[in-house]
C-alpha cells in the first residue's frame, strides 16, 4: 500500500500542478478588449492548448508506463505477457488520441465565435472519442484477461482507467468553457 501511494502521491501532484504552472507562465493580457489583445490572447491559448497535446502525446506516455509497470507488480513471466499486449494498446490508444487531439485543435480555433452547429459537432466528436477509447480498454481488458487471467486484467482495467481520467481532468482544466470570450 504504501508502495502505491509513493507511486500515485506524486503523479496526482504533477498533474494538479500542471495546469496552475502553465497558467502562471501565460502573459495576462491587459483589461482593454483591443483586437491587439484579443489576437494575443488567443495566440497564448493556442500554444497553451498545443503543450498540454505535446504533454499528452509525450511526457505522460512515458509516465504512464512507469505507473503502471509499478502498480502491475509482475513478475518475469508474467512481464513478458503483459508487456506486448500494453504496448499494442498504446498504440492503437494513440491513434485514438489523434482524433482527440484533431478536436481540441478544431475547438481552440472556433470556441470564441462558437454556432450551435459547430458546438454540437464538437461534443459529438468528443463522446465519440471517448466511447471508442472505452471499447478499446474493454477490448485490451480481454486480451489481458486471456494472457493473465482477470484479477491482473482488471487491475491494467483500473489504474489505466484511473490515469486516462488524470490526463482528462488535466486537459479539461486547461479549455476555455464555450461562450467565454464570445
Amino acid at each position: 500500500m504504501k508502495k502505491r501511494i509513493a507511486v500515485w502521491l506524486p503523479l496526482l501532484m504533477l498533474f494538479a500542478a500542471g495546469p496552475a504552472a502553465l497558467a502562471q507562465a501565460t502573459p495576462q493580457s491587459p483589461g482593454t478588449k483591443s483586437q491587439s489583445a484579443k489576437s494575443s490572447a488567443t495566440d497564448t491559448q493556442k500554444k497553451n492548448i498545443q503543450a498540454y497535446i505535446d504533454l499528452m502525446r509525450a511526457n505522460v506516455r512515458d509516465q504512464k508506463a512507469e505507473i503502471m509497470g509499478s502498480v502491475m507488480e509482475l513478475n518475469a513471466a508474467d512481464a513478458a505477457k503483459f508487456w506486448p499486449i500494453y504496448s499494442e494498446y498504446d498504440t492503437e490508444l494513440s491513434k485514438v488520441n489523434d482524433l482527440r487531439v484533431a478536436n481540441i485543435k478544431e475547438y481552440a480555433a472556433n470556441y470564441s465565435q462558437m454556432t450551435d452547429e459547430k458546438a454540437d459537432e464538437l461534443i459529438q466528436n468528443a463522446m465519440t472519442f471517448r466511447k471508442q477509447r472505452s471499447e478499446l480498454l474493454a477490448k485490451y481488458y480481454g486480451k489481458v484477461k486471456d494472457a493473465l487471467g482477470a484479477v491482473t486484467a482488471a487491475r491494467f482495467a483500473q489504474v489505466e482507467d484511473q490515469l486516462l481520467l488524470i490526463i482528462d481532468l488535466q486537459i479539461a482544466s486547461s479549455l476555455p468553457i464555450v461562450g467565454e470570450g464570445s
